[in-house]
């Protein structure tokens, strides 16, 4: 559908004062190319400038007339095709400045002509004829926008030519070209061609197909055939089928009584192989080591059927107005200056029946973004970045695009985000003008300039006479006939200048005013129109002065602002696009209050958009603060419109300013519809604010602790907010510290099982809670580790709050540090609630019973470190770098190491160091350690040693020998008489021995 707006995006225009009619016409980089119709065989330049003023610069011939002519930008040349005595050439103008420099010396050269050392220094100062023949005749030709590189189109196939640059010596270089590339298409006449960017689009009269050539590797054996110079041609490389039968390809057959048509068919993408157009591709250049060599892809194939009507078949119905047009990508220098980066970003193709037009994406996807509907048959149409200027037999037609839309999407992957926003590609496109005009014959367009070429026919002349005579004096009689030969033929060439994008947005915006209370849609559809309008200028910034640039910043985000606000104010379905817009323009939320919110307006429905975005921005960690006025109205909204977010929204940092009294009344007007455990706790939190302890403490008894603990989860901000990035603790997590540190702990750790705090995060947290610096642990951050890995099941996670924990319980007893609080949970309490805190082994307990006063210096600590150690859970090869200030010369570094070593299988080093440091505990590690694979430790180790050591001592070491005793009790009992026999010294007291031997002996003859 396409809509009609009466707007004005053309202003002044001007006459081309041209000595001759026009029959061809282009545009360069400020100047217009006009070729003189008839066998004048001329071409006149003009200079245009600011407001469409065009000042003659010279003239310069041609070698025949002009059939099609166009500029490039990269390499500045002039390309006609010309014809002469029935024959049709191909030439390029270079150097062609030199002419309208006043300069006459013309130089005419065939492509690739070796010039002579007599003119080469002369070549800077006149202007180069190149003539680039070809083997048929030239039907229509391209230019590539990017790099100059020239496509030509002739009958079944394509010609490519490479521009390049001869460099004569230091100070002159001149402008050649190529021929590189050959594609043979089988039964094809070209209308017309577009090239950019390796991207070529070929329009027959009710066919378009669009390809790509893209670049693949040669081989060595490929190398070669490519520069041969008669080379065979390759086969096809898209693995199109060829049809048997070549009348396939014929877009009617006609025959004496009827005529068919092929049915129409659309392909895209990877489907367009299906077209049945077969494409082979010859290299022509000479192969060299840099030489490129391409396959094609093809794209799009489009195929119409001629137009047919109750008055029978319409042979009038021909495809025109081909072009594809680049958008490219920019990008902001370090200073914010916008640079022109010829770096491809979007492409889009445009062609056109006489009834309807078709744009089409073909960049990094094919897909057809509009279609445009004329009220009459058109004649030619020019696309822009944001026009498509199209010429029927009477007017001069504007429509929209919707090519930044999708240029927008493909340079920014947070479009369609709650971040960013842009009116989408689907946009119905509308027509904003349609100007008046009497035979219009051609368009073309550059910068802000629209060029036409009107001609109104000898019937039209003759119908404007008699009307004149029968309406007009006879004065006007006498002014008409004195009209010169000139006006009599009915030719013009208008520049006509589009107005500045800032004014037509402008009257887009002030048009759009009028649908704001009538037709919603209209409204925002205009408004849209207007944004794509400037952010097109924005995207296509080479041809704008520096004080534009900031002016179309500023109506850029003015026109988010807009949009922003008819999602906020208008029951819609894209509500949420409220959030994103505003975003964009920039506006605080104080001025989005001030734009929705009238001063005193009665309460009043407000609609989703609204509260969408004031929901999503309230509850970011925003560093603005409503001041106390706005936070009231904030809370009137949510109260009236959503209820259930108010506790959320009171917590938001926004709303610091907040009155907590005022706050307290609309908690207890919701808190009668639906009470919630997050509505206590933020009615405590408000109370606190107030300074109420009497109420803070009501409301806290509400509720058990574990019912408290997991109101936080719904609202975490209560705890703790974001300040510039930086973790806050709030008033209300101030107060629990000093006065429920257990609720406190088990808060965050039901925020950290529920992914609402992360580790790191929760560290910090509690460190600025405690005010301690960025090394030291408070103990309140060691009961959260501990209550942590009571509940902790990730095997990653456990083993760092283990090692945490261990770390800090280690440099507590090294240092002889206290913790400034009382642990929440004693070493009993994580044995009985936590499987990674195990039982303390006996012979740990009795190490320690018989230590010395500097060993119980930190008894918690230790037991809760010796606990960890005494389970299975920590890995302990990493936790040995952590216990390395502990001094083995005390009981605590005793034991530790003697765990350690006995958790990495090292028992006789855990006996050694037992027997020197401490006898008297061996027998009760052996007891415990010393089961199953390692039983026979008892006989092989320690009973050696207990012996060895017992002869040294003697009767001066009782511990010894009652050990030595103790050891033979259990051997006596494990080993058979025989055996038992085998592991007792050789020299030792029979009298010592024999009870063990009696008892091992009695022991056998009982089983």
């Amino acid at each position: 559908m396409v809509q009609l707006y009466n707007l004005h995006p053309f202003g002044s225009q001007q006459v081309v004062p041209c000595q001759q009619e026009p029959a061809r016409f282009c545009c360069g980089q400020d100047e217009l190319f006009v070729a003189c119709a008839a066998a004048s065989c001329r071409v006149e330049v003009f200079a245009v400038h600011d407001q469409g003023r065009c000042e003659p610069l010279r003239s310069f011939a041609t070698l025949g007339s002009v059939l099609w002519m166009a500029h490039s930008r990269a390499g500045d040349y002039v390309v006609t095709i010309e014809e002469k005595n029935k024959a049709t050439f191909l030439r390029a103008y270079t150097n062609w400045r030199c002419v309208s420099a006043g300069s006459s010396r013309v130089c005419v050269r065939m492509v690739g002509h070796k010039m002579e050392e007599s003119y080469r220094e002369t070549l800077k100062e006149q202007m180069s004829v190149v003539e680039m023949p070809l083997a048929d005749p030239p039907l229509c030709a391209s230019c590539c926008p990017v790099n100059g590189n020239l496509l030509v189109g002739c009958k079944n196939k394509l010609v490519m030519f490479s521009l390049k640059y001869l460099v004569i010596n230091q100070n002159v270089s001149v402008l050649d070209f190529e021929r590189s590339l050959i594609l043979h298409i089988d039964n094809i006449i070209p209308a017309e061609v577009a090239f950019c960017a390796r991207h070529i689009a070929v329009a027959t009269e009710l066919d378009v197909l669009i390809l790509k050539l893209e670049l693949v590797q040669q081989g060595a054996d490929n190398t070669g055939q490519c520069a041969h110079s008669t080379r065979a041609v390759e086969e096809p490389v898209d693995g199109g089928i060829k049809d048997e039968d070549p009348s396939t390809h014929t877009l009617q057959l006609e025959s004496d009584e009827f005529v068919i048509c092929q049915k129409p068919v659309e392909l895209l993408g990877e489907e367009s192989k299906l077209c049945e157009i077969p494409i082979t591709v010859e290299s022509t250049g000479l192969a060299t080591e840099g030489t490129e060599y391409f396959q094609v892809r093809y794209l799009l194939f489009r195929r119409f059927t001629p137009d047919q009507s109750p008055f029978g078949f319409c042979e009038e119905t021909k495809l025109h107005s081909l072009q594809l047009l680049p958008v490219y990508q920019t990008e902001s220098s370090a200073h914010g200056e916008i640079k022109n980066q010829r770096e491809l970003l979007s492409l889009f193709c445009f062609f056109s029946l006489p009834h309807v037009g078709y744009l089409y994406s073909v960049g990094k996807l094919v897909e057809l973004i509009s279609t445009y509907l004329y009220s009459e048959k058109s004649e030619q149409a020019v696309l822009t970045p944001q026009f498509l200027h199209v010429i029927t037999s009477e007017n001069l037609q504007c429509f929209t695009v919707r090519c930044s839309a999708a240029a927008a999407r493909d340079e920014d992957p947070y479009i369609d985000t709650t971040v960013k926003a842009c009116p989408p590609v689907s946009l119905d496109v509308c027509t904003l003008r349609m100007q008046l005009f009497i035979g219009p014959r051609a368009i073309c367009h550059f910068k802000n300039h629209i060029i036409l070429l009107t001609k109104a026919d000898t019937d039209d002349i003759t119908e404007r006479r008699k009307l004149t005579r029968k309406m007009l004096s006879k004065k006007a009689d006498s002014i008409k006939a004195r009209k010169t030969p000139d006006s009599e033929s009915g030719w013009n060439l208008y520049i006509i200048n589009t107005v500045s994008t800032v004014q037509l947005y402008r009257e887009m915006v002030d048009y759009s005013r009028t649908y704001e209370n009538v037709k919603t849609e209209s409204c925002i559809h205009l408004l849209s129109e207007a944004h794509l309008l400037v952010r097109a200028a924005i995207m296509d910034p080479s041809f704008l002065k520096p004080d534009e640039k900031e002016e179309l910043l500023t109506a850029f985000r003015e026109s988010c602002a807009f949009l922003a606000d008819c999602y906020s104010r208008f029951d819609i379905k894209d509500y949420h696009l409220a959030l994103p817009y505003y975003r964009m323009s920039g506006l605080s939320m104080t001025e989005v209050l001030e734009r929705v919110v009238s001063e005193g307006d009665k309460p009043h429905k407000y609609e989703r958009g609204f509260i969408f975005y004031l929901t999503h921005s309230l509850n970011e960690d925003l560093n603005e603060e409503l001041s106390q006025e706005s936070a009231t109205k904030v809370l009137q909204i949510f109260c009236l419109a959503e209820p259930a977010e108010l506790p959320h929204i009171l917590c938001s940092p926004c709303m610091r300013n907040v009155c907590p009294l005022t706050a307290m009344k609309y908690l207890q007007k919701v808190e009668k519809i639906m009470p919630s455990v997050l509505l206590t706790l933020t009615k405590a939190s408000m109370a606190l604010k107030m300074g109420d302890l009497m109420k803070y403490k009501h409301e806290m008894d509400s509720c058990k602790e574990t019912i408290l603990a997991c109101g936080f989860i719904e609202q975490p901000k209560l705890l703790r907010q974001h300040k510039e990035g930086i973790v806050t603790p709030t008033e209300f997590a101030v107060h629990l510290k000093e006065t429920q540190p257990g609720l406190l702990v088990a808060a965050t750790v039901a925020l950290y099982e529920n992914s609402k705090i992360e580790l790191e995060e929760a560290d910090t947290f509690f460190k600025t809670l405690c005010k301690n610096n960025e090394n030291a642990i408070p103990q309140l951050l060691v009961d959260f580790w501990e209550a942590l890995l009571v509940v902790c099941s990730q095997e990653e996670v456990l083993q760092e709050l283990l090692l945490r924990v261990t770390s800090q319980y280690v440099w507590r007893i090294s240092e002889r540090q206290f913790p400034e609080t009382k642990p929440l949970k004693t070493t009993e309490d994580l044995i009985n609630s936590c499987n990674h805190f195990g039982l303390i082994f006996p012979w740990v307990t009795f190490i320690m019973s018989i230590g010395s006063p500097s060993d119980k210096d930190c008894p918690e600590d230790t037991s809760k470190l010796q606990s960890i150690l005494c389970s299975q859970s920590i890995d302990i090869t990493s936790v040995l770098p952590f216990l390395e200030p502990l001094s083995e010369d005390g009981n605590v570094g005793l034991t530790i190491r003697v765990l350690c070593s006995t958790r990495l299988g090292k028992y006789e080093e855990s006996l050694d160091l037992l027997l020197k440091k401490c006898p008297d505990a061996v027998v009760l590690y052996a007891q415990r350690e010393l089961k199953d694979d390692n039983r026979a430790m008892w006989w092989n180790k320690l009973l050696p040693e207990l012996c060895k050591r017992t002869r040294v001592t003697g009767n001066y070491c009782p511990v010894h020998i009652l050990s030595l005793k103790e050891t033979l009790s259990v051997i006596a009992m494990e080993l058979e008489l025989r055996d038992f026999l085998s592991v007792l010294p050789e020299d030792g007291t029979a009298a010592f021995f024999l009870p063990h031997l009696l008892h091992c002996s009695q022991r056998k003859s009982l089983t």
